[in-house]
């Protein structure tokens, strides 16, 4: 009987279950619900996403107009797609919208995030910043065609201001820039906003504290607002990685037309996608357009399996 006691003594010391009493009986009863919740998520995934990678890999094995019979490639795709300057440049500039718009985005909004947090009339200001990610893309690609034409308001402005030649702000060699300003202006306001949130939900007292102990706004900004949003913060590196990679219809609005697709120098995988699908003077090739849509969802995945595991920090609990 002592053996016993000792026995059901060390159990409960080391946090397990009596011997012969199996599963506790709450874990038990969260195994027997998970299926029948998840289940249906997971079927409608499956379908809708699993299903349609799976198809579009074995495609991309192959030559296709869509149309005719399938001619099998294998891997020669993949050669073609990374043998083709044109990819290398839609890839290149994807990394660039990617890494240095987000950088430029999150430097702002963090910096966006310091003043507010310290603004009486922090709302109003984060509904006028929030406002452009609500507009269509299709706006501003008429804005721009209006505001930064050779004649229109900006340059009318720059003349008044002494400025003889301004710059040619539509011309080819700008358009990639123009399009990295209007994604980083549009974002900006977005992600400030999660941000905010965040931040309105740490309690004030541990600013009080840390400006009671003579730290300055900025110190309480790395002190307290950037460790206990970090978790926020990290959420937000991968939606932007993800969304970057999407970016298409703002591409073709500033550099494209309805008869001409826009410069080669502005295009990202999703626009690369979208000519070798829909090409306007030859027949499709969805070999090769799955290829690069696949191409660009391994670039999405392994770069945000990194950003999670860089970003990762304990959990801080308030």
């Amino acid at each position: 009987m002592a053996t016993a006691l000792q026995d059901r003594t060390a159990v409960r010391r080391e946090g397990r279950p009596p011997a012969g009493s199996g599963t506790a009986p709450l874990e038990r009863q969260h195994r027997r619900i998970f299926w029948p919740f998840a289940g249906p998520a997971l079927l409608v995934y499956a379908v809708l996403f699993l299903a349609p990678i799976g198809y579009a890999a074995w495609t991309s094995l192959y030559k296709w107009d869509g149309m005719g019979a399938k001619q099998w490639r294998g891997l020669h795709n993949y050669q073609l797609l990374f043998g083709d300057p044109t990819f290398r440049t839609s890839l290149l500039n994807t990394l660039e919208i990617l890494v240095v718009g987000g950088a430029i985005t999150f430097a702002i909004s963090l910096a966006l995030t310091l003043v507010l947090r310290e603004m009486r009339a922090r709302l109003f200001a984060r509904s006028v910043l929030f406002f452009p990610c609500l507009v269509n893309a299709m706006v501003f690609g008429i804005a721009a065609g209006f505001l930064f034409s050779p004649d229109g308001p900006v340059n009318t402005v720059l003349h008044w201001l002494g400025v003889a030649a301004p710059p040619k702000w539509l011309a080819t060699d700008n358009l990639f820039p123009m399009i990295v300003a209007t994604l980083v202006w549009t974002a900006t306001g977005y992600y400030t906003a999660i941000i905010m949130a965040a931040v309105d939900q740490i309690p004030e007292y541990l600013y009080e504290a840390a400006e009671l102990d003579g730290a300055s706004a900025f110190q309480r900004f790395r002190h307290v607002t950037l460790p206990l949003a970090w978790d926020v913060i990290s959420v937000c590196a991968v939606l932007w990685t993800v969304s970057s990679v999407k970016i298409f219809e703002l591409i073709l609005m500033y550099g494209g037309s309805s008869s001409n697709q826009p410069p080669v120098s502005t295009w990202n995988t999703a626009m690369y996608v979208y000519t070798e699908a829909f090409p306007q003077t030859s027949a499709p090739q969805l070999g090769m357009a799955t290829a690069a849509a696949l191409v660009s969802l391994v670039m999405v995945g392994v770069i945000t399996l990194a950003l999670r595991r860089l970003m990762r920090r304990t959990a801080v609990e308030y």
